[in-house]
């Protein structure tokens, strides 16, 4: 469960490292799950970065550290908050993503962010 203030890592190539939640993009929702949209301001950036610090980014939540009962009764849960930044026609900003990314993500229909991934779990 993602709500504002709370820090993300990012697992894509864009050379961001952390961002800091400030809205999630569901109406009427407290709090975000894996594969809901969050505005986040960034916070830890590579020094030779064309994106800077404080720049505001769209993201795509790929990974929760709260468990996710799905359909078969199985529970899955990962060992960190991570996002990967998207534009605002929902294409992927980077080209490359690291870790495993939930298998929930192919039913919101990105799947050029399935077809990246190394891991779908």
């Amino acid at each position: 469960m993602i709500q504002p203030q709370t820090y993300l890592n990012v697992t894509d190539n864009t050379g961001i490292k952390k961002i800091m939640c400030i809205r999630i993009l569901e109406k009427n929702k407290k709090y975000a799950t894996i594969g809901d949209i969050i505005i986040g301001v960034c916070k830890i950036v590579n020094p030779n970065n064309i994106i800077k610090k404080s720049t505001i980014v769209r993201g795509l939540i790929v990974r929760t550290k709260k468990n996710i009962k799905r359909k078969d009764g199985t529970n899955i849960r990962f060992s960190d908050n991570a996002v990967v930044i998207i534009n605002k026609d929902n294409t992927l900003t980077g080209t490359r993503i690291f870790g495993p990314i939930a298998e929930e993500i192919r039913n919101k229909k990105y799947l050029k962010i399935i077809s990246l991934a190394k891991e779908i779990i």
